[in-house]
């Protein structure tokens, strides 16, 4: 279908930050997939795994345990300080499981109808929940009718946040570390600190979308990280396989159990194949200095 202005130029090979054209033009890649290819093109590592596991096993299903997706959710864990993860294909994907837990949390909380507070200039997706929670009115217009249950604030502005207090219905906030789509919007320091503590004082699930900021990309493992935050939900997706499609939406203690045996679900998430992706793209990550 005709939904990109695509560049005309194709690209048929990489190797770190380079890539060659099917004429054998050589470009510096700036953009790295969209912030994907974080370890470069054709990562030695990454390559083998990919190339061992296909190999061996690329798909059973979440009816089954896969080994791959423990080890990977145990050190996601141990890196974030969060207690669970359920992985998908994509951010977008990431972001609906954070959107889905909030609303289950507000009605196990007796809320009928839960809003998440989401910011001006957000990014978050492009399917019908996501786009919602997304600050571009054009980017939205078109697909109207959208789904309720988002209340829109300025970004970078604590008393706008702080003027919800007491709303029944706002059960958390969602927002980016640093807004990516809307320019590189890096918040005055100390606003994702209050942030939290206007959660934490409002019962408030915080949910941090590190879809694009995730992944050492910002000099943490995560950008909250700068500001010694702990959200209730992270998403993750893009770097963290290098290419291969994964996504990730990490709970701590207050959200961890809101999800249960039948109310989510992914036939392809957490698959051998891009577990094994991410488990070696975290491997090169945590080799002592690389960060």
């Amino acid at each position: 279908m005709d939904t990109y202005q695509r560049l005309p130029v194709a690209f048929v090979s990489g190797a770190g930050a380079w890539l060659e054209d099917a004429q054998g033009n050589r470009y510096l890649d700036a953009l790295a997939g969209l912030a994907v290819c974080g370890l470069g093109h054709a990562h030695p590592e990454v390559t083998r795994v990919l190339a061992d596991q296909a190999g061996r096993l690329i798909h059973t299903s979440n009816l089954y345990q896969v080994p791959l997706q423990e080890k990977l959710a145990g050190e996601l864990c141990e890196l974030s300080g969060l207690s669970r993860v359920f992985f998908n294909n994509s951010g977008a994907e990431a972001n609906e499981t954070a959107i889905k837990i909030c609303r289950k949390y507000g009605h196990d909380r007796g809320v009928a109808e839960p809003s998440i507070a989401v910011m001006e200039g957000a990014f978050h997706g492009r399917t019908l929940a996501t786009l919602t929670a997304t600050g571009g009115g054009k980017q939205r217009e078109a697909f109207a009718p959208l789904p309720q249950g988002f209340r829109r604030v300025p970004y970078d502005d604590i008393d706008a946040l702080r003027a919800l207090s007491g709303e029944g219905d706002v059960v958390a906030v969602m927002l980016e570390p640093v807004q990516g789509e809307a320019g590189i919007i890096v918040p005055e320091p100390g606003y994702l600190r209050q942030v939290a503590q206007c959660c934490a004082d409002n019962d408030w699930l915080l949910v941090v979308d590190e879809v694009q900021t995730g992944m050492c990309r910002t000099g943490r493992w995560f950008a909250h990280q700068h500001e010694d935050v702990r959200p209730d939900l992270m998403t993750l997706a893009k770097s963290l396989a290098n290419g291969v499609p994964v996504g990730a939406c990490l709970a701590g203690e207050r959200a961890a159990d809101v999800l249960t045996p039948g109310t989510h679900g992914s036939t392809f998430g957490g698959n051998p194949l891009a577990m094994a992706a991410a488990n070696a793209v975290l491997d090169v990550l945590l080799e002592k200095g690389f960060l």
